[in-house]
């Protein structure tokens, strides 16, 4: 039974710790604790596919999952750094909400191997806030540009072919993208290298998509 589990469970334990946000002073562990939450919510799909634990429960859960805890990131850093961040912050989690309800009353297109638009805009919440530190930049108009852009692109009709997490379909190349984050956020000179290939693909990737996707609509 625990066995059989053990992705599910992985999913559970990416999600617990998170709520150190709300603690006090516990927003300063927000980045290790994004790090932690993309690494678990990548290692249960990997652990669920080489273990052949995958189940309509499972898959069920890990959307559970990302929507918990990634609208309680977004939510903690709008309140964190307010201002206009606050109101977009709360735009990002109700277009989640609305991604993973219509994931879950749906059959879309499969996301598993090029992970889910929700945990793009945790990566780029990450790296928004290293580059800004590394820079001395104000973080909020990063942030709110952040909300804006993942609030649509979650909600498009179309993947995001060519983002660098759906480039990535074997469990070397997954881990390769959690060490890249890891290396931004410990060796803050790589970051803007970093960020830029996570952000040139995804920005590419949504105009690509939606030109393509409006030549295949009919007249």
């Amino acid at each position: 039974m625990l066995y059989k589990n053990i992705p599910n469970i992985v999913s559970i334990l990416g999600v617990v710790p998170l709520a150190m946000l709300f603690l006090e002073d516990g927003f300063q562990y927000l980045l290790p604790l994004l790090l932690y939450n993309n690494a678990m919510d990548d290692l249960d799909g990997i652990l669920a596919a080489r273990l052949d634990l995958k189940s309509e429960f499972g898959a069920a859960l890990d959307n559970v999952c990302d929507a918990v805890s990634h609208v309680l990131v977004v939510m903690a850093v709008g309140m964190h750094y307010g201002g206009i961040c606050a109101p977009l912050s709360l735009v990002a989690a109700i277009s989640i909400l609305v991604r993973v309800v219509s994931r879950q009353t749906a059959t879309p297109e499969p996301e598993i191997d090029g992970g889910s638009p929700t945990n793009e805009l945790m990566r780029h919440i990450l790296l928004a806030l290293v580059v800004t530190r590394y820079f001395e930049l104000a973080p909020e108009p990063f942030l709110a540009t952040a909300f804006v852009l993942h609030s649509v692109s979650m909600q498009v009709p179309y993947r995001l072919r060519y983002s660098i997490r759906s480039l990535t379909t074997s469990a070397t190349a997954v881990g390769g993208v959690n060490v890249a984050l890891g290396v931004a956020w410990w060796f803050p000179v790589t970051a803007p290298a970093i960020a830029a290939c996570f952000i040139a693909t995804y920005l590419y990737s949504l105009v690509a998509g939606g030109l393509s996707w409006r030549s295949r609509r009919p007249a």
